[in-house]
């Protein structure tokens, strides 16, 4: 039985996750960590991980990018593996997230969707395929609460497809203000909120008379919790280095 210690559990996601693993037999939540108090859970809530003295055999941390030097602290300070889920982080967070990987097991993906991972994969390859002769475009769609923009994800796929591409691409956020021909370079990035849409991502390779659009869609948290949780599962028992979905899409 897998202990799982979980970063942001009385969120939206955490909520999620809770469900989830209250439905397997091969992991449990052992304690969760969030700012506010509720101690209608079946699990001790702690404000403070300083205050944490239960035995976990992994992190989870779907909370807020505040919450991240506490979360790798924790970690490292308990030699303990570290599922880092949440969205939104800067540039030296996700280089704090490299450093702590020398040391314990880190799990970090931009998306938890196994589905958005392969897809990920199959971008990659179109873009090697088609990148000379397609313009590509990146669209994703999200819900109105949902504050960067273009998503973690749009980006993800983004560096796949120029992981593919025998050129270096310009990234193009802001056409509306210049009037000009689309450069041959380009990948158009477009982000819309709206509603309760929990994410929409497409990547479009628009050729002389043929468009291939490879997209994606989430209809409901739960494909991330599955993959959150799967990835704590995965992450157990694993060397100090950094790990993401491609790992286990072997």
């Amino acid at each position: 039985m897998t202990k799982i210690l979980l970063s942001g559990c009385l969120g939206a996601m955490g909520r999620v996750i809770s469900e989830r693993v209250s439905e397997r037999d091969d992991a449990e939540i052992a304690a969760g960590l969030d700012i506010r108090e509720d101690t209608s859970r079946s699990y001790p809530i702690y404000t403070d991980l300083n205050d944490v003295e239960l035995d976990c055999d992994v992190v989870i941390d779907f909370s807020h990018p505040n919450a991240l030097d506490s979360v790798l602290a924790f970690a490292l300070r308990n030699k303990l593996p570290a599922v880092i889920a949440t969205t939104g982080l800067s540039e030296e967070q996700v280089a704090k997230i490299h450093e702590a990987s020398n040391s314990i097991p880190v799990f970090f993906s931009a998306n938890m969707s196994l589905g958005i991972n392969l897809i990920a994969e199959l971008c990659k390859k179109a873009a090697s395929v088609l990148g000379d002769d397609f313009d590509i475009e990146i669209v994703e769609a999200h819900h109105n609460k949902k504050v960067d923009a273009p998503s973690g994800t749009a980006y993800l796929l983004e560096r796949e497809v120029e992981a593919g591409l025998s050129y270096e691409p310009v990234l193009e956020y802001d056409r509306h203000a210049k009037r000009e021909r689309r450069s041959k370079h380009e990948i158009g990035m477009h982000a819309i909120r709206g509603g309760t849409i929990v994410g929409e991502h497409s990547v479009i390779f628009a050729g002389n008379d043929e468009v291939i659009t490879i997209s994606h869609s989430a209809r409901s948290k739960a494909v991330f919790a599955t993959g959150a949780v799967n990835a704590a599962l995965f992450l157990v028992g694993k060397a100090p280095g950094l790990y993401s979905m491609k790992d286990m899409l072997k």
